[in-house]
């Protein structure tokens, strides 16, 4: 791939590739982090790619399998005085649950299980078929149909504002954060 191809292909995937990053993490630097480590490794490696119409898949298989293995090695460092950190944030009073915005929907996808955060994440949000996802995720479709229908229905679960989706959530330790 030439420089200019190069560029154009930074120009645009950086920010769709950002935000996949920033959903996974949270963190502003991380997702930095994964990015520019999806595009180095693109200047390495992208010109074996055989078929160029695959560049954005690719791009995000690559991020995601980073994501997996920094999570991998974290997680085996992970002690009990940092499993403390994770605390859930304060159930919004039941006058609030029926005005929803888009900050209080990306809340709660936040707090999903990663297998749910991830297909829906890329199916919702960055407009994905089932296919491409389970390219990325490297699972069958149906796994990826199954994930997003389950994830969605645990976000409605959780936006439905009832108590028993609130106790669910405080009685599983370690989910609250998207870990485990």
């Amino acid at each position: 791939m030439t420089e200019i191809d190069f560029q154009l292909l930074v120009e645009q995937y950086y920010l769709p590739l950002y935000r996949f990053g920033l959903s996974l993490t949270h963190q502003q630097s991380e997702a930095a982090d994964l990015t520019q480590h999806t595009f180095h490794t693109w200047a390495l490696k992208g010109q074996q790619l055989r078929d160029p119409t695959k560049a954005k898949t690719w791009l995000f298989t690559t991020l995601y399998r980073k994501f997996l293995a920094e999570k991998r090695y974290a997680d085996r460092f992970v002690d009990s005085e940092t499993e403390l950190l994770f605390v859930e944030p304060a159930p919004f009073p039941s006058a609030m649950a029926d005005v929803l915005d888009a900050g209080t929907v990306l809340r709660e996808l936040h707090t999903l299980e990663e297998r749910y955060r991830a297909p829906v994440t890329l199916f919702y949000l960055r407009q994905h078929s089932y296919r491409e996802i389970a390219e990325i995720l490297d699972i069958p479709i149906g796994t990826v149909m199954s994930r997003i229908h389950r994830g969605k229905a645990e976000l409605r679960a959780r936006l439905g504002g009832t108590d028993s989706a609130r106790r669910q959530r405080a009685m599983a330790p370690g989910k609250e954060a998207g870990y485990g």
